[in-house]
């Protein structure tokens, strides 16, 4: 009698486990891990995503605090020492570069197009488990964190895909195998309470720390977050979105010397349409401080114009 000992037919993945999968699986060989040594001797460590093949990636800055020598560790096993580009500790945010080329590295999706309920993975190195993998749904967005420096991080996306300590500085990926946010925290002692700084802020945050290797801003004095219009609202301000920016809170800057205060919403700034924060982060450059810039709002049903004239920021 013969025997075959061929291997069965491996059965297809259901749709959700074929998008983790995919997504591990695309992404997974860009993250390493990273360690940073103080002055003191103790080591830190976390997660981080290469984003181009000479080397470059993307980690929190709170993970390289205080940090002498960095290292990072891919998964194939190779490791490298680490030169800090930059770092941003206003977003979390830092770059770091490895000696190599041709490094497996992931692609940039867009957070601004994610959804509430919405397929994410979180991939990284959490407890020194390398490259481990976690999914869950977007939970929320447009949330608010303060960052290590005491600054408002603005449009952070809140996640139930589970995190841990080294989990921090890794990506959080779509379906599509694609990068919409680097994870930056968890809420000690809550269930499913995870957050990660989203990937049009990244983006923005890393051309301005390869070019400069800081971040040069203006400052309004305010807190915002990107806010959903009543589609009839939308239809009769004639936006061809239906956000708009929630000011939170205006208190000791230059958004309350000019009059703006809790609860106006920001529909323009300087002729630019305001759709969410990062609109006005990415405006607020270090050109802007120190000139009025025209701000229309909509407050109480009116439309007014005011005159705000941002502070340097550092």
């Amino acid at each position: 009698m013969a025997y075959d000992f061929a291997e069965p037919p491996q059965e297809a993945l259901d749709p959700y486990s074929a998008r983790v999968t995919h997504a591990f699986e695309t992404v997974g060989p860009a993250v390493v891990h990273i360690s940073a040594r103080a002055r003191n001797g103790r080591a830190g460590t976390g997660s981080g995503v290469l984003f181009a093949p000479d080397g470059y990636l993307l980690t929190n800055s709170h993970v390289l605090s205080g940090a002498v020598q960095v290292e990072a560790s891919l998964t194939d096993g190779r490791r490298f020492a680490a030169e800090v580009i930059g770092d941003d500790p206003a977003t979390d945010l830092a770059v770091l570069r490895l000696a190599a080329t041709g490094l497996p590295h992931a692609a940039f999706g867009a957070s601004g197009r994610l959804r509430v309920g919405q397929l994410v993975v979180a991939i990284g190195n959490p407890l020194g488990y390398q490259a481990t993998v976690t999914a869950g749904i977007v939970s929320a967005l447009g949330r608010t964190l303060r960052a290590p420096n005491g600054r408002l991080i603005e449009s952070v996306i809140q996640t139930d895909a589970p995190l841990n300590p080294g989990n921090s500085g890794g990506p959080l990926v779509d379906g599509r195998g694609e990068v919409v946010g680097i994870n930056t925290a968890i809420i000690g002692g809550a269930q499913g309470l995870c957050f990660a700084i989203g990937i049009d802020t990244a983006v923005d945050v890393t051309a301005r720390l390869m070019r400069d290797g800081r971040v040069r801003r203006a400052r309004l004095g305010l807190a915002g977050q990107t806010t959903l219009l009543d589609s009839r609202l939308a239809r009769r301000l004639q936006r061809a979105r239906d956000t708009a920016i929630l000011v939170m809170d205006a208190k000791g800057g230059a958004a309350e010397r000019a009059g703006l205060r809790q609860g106006d919403l920001i529909l323009e700034v300087d002729g630019a349409a305001m759709f969410t924060v990062d609109d006005l982060h990415r405006l607020l450059t270090a050109e802007a401080a120190g000139r009025d810039l025209e701000v229309k709002i909509l407050r109480q049903a009116k439309i007014e114009t005011l005159a705000v004239r941002p502070d340097a920021d550092g």
